[in-house]
């Protein structure tokens, strides 16, 4: 009779209490979990930016095939990056330290291994990367910058054909059709002496673009750049 068997009721009380340890060890282990969790999908954001970096080195070897980096080299630098960013109590302003950090160390080591003439590209590659992730990218924008535009026949008159070149006046008015610009063929033909200015100067990025532009900015204003210069 396993009543009458101490041995046998002392086995089943160890037993029971095992059972109700090994309960509450399962109920910590899930909260653990989820505290875990939590602050792991805090560092997504990084996760992600380091995912978009980590592409636009991998997109150098279009330019060379010598510029091959490993994903190995990359974690070691994000590692370094981890321990000597500026530190924040405050998550999302050490996330923004965690960032900008590694941002800055993966151009400058990637830049080491560059041919002068590659880097401004490199450097390109990399913004439109980061900016796309951001959502801050309209592709027709990039699209227009890498190709001119498809120019059809331009049925309106050059207004500055003494200096602006009819190449450059068929891509103010293909330019004209994207997003933002619509108001830069008729912009060009109302304050032809300013957008003269800008062609004219030296220092283009240092002096404000003709009114309704004066505030563009990243691949807006490279856009115009492109058109005008």
């Amino acid at each position: 009779n396993i009543l009458e068997d101490e041995t046998a009721i002392q086995i089943l009380s160890s037993s029971k209490i095992l059972s109700e340890e090994i309960q509450a060890k399962q109920e910590v282990s899930v909260v653990t979990e989820k505290e875990i969790d939590f602050a792991r999908n805090q560092f997504i954001p990084v996760a992600k930016h380091s995912s978009i970096l980590f592409l636009s080195i991998s997109d150098l070897a279009n330019i060379d095939p010598m510029y091959q980096y490993s994903l190995v080299w990359f974690i070691n630098l994000y590692y370094q990056a981890i321990q000597n960013s500026e530190k924040s109590d405050d998550l999302e302003q050490r996330l923004e330290f965690l960032n900008n950090y590694f941002t800055y160390s993966i151009y400058r080591n990637v830049c080491r291994s560059l041919f002068e003439k590659d880097k401004l590209t490199f450097s390109f590659v990399l913004c439109v990367g980061i900016l796309r992730s951001k959502a801050q990218l309209i592709e027709d924008h990039l699209i227009f910058l890498l190709t001119g535009g498809v120019a059809l026949d331009n049925p309106h008159p050059n207004p500055g054909s003494v200096w602006l070149s009819d190449k450059a006046w068929n891509e103010i008015v293909v330019a004209s059709e994207l997003p933002g610009l619509s108001d830069l063929m008729s912009s060009v033909r109302d304050t032809t002496s300013r957008w003269k200015q800008f062609y004219d100067s030296a220092n283009p990025h240092l002096i404000n673009l003709p009114d309704p532009f004066s505030s563009a900015e990243d691949l807006l204003w490279l856009s115009i750049l492109r058109c005008v210069r």
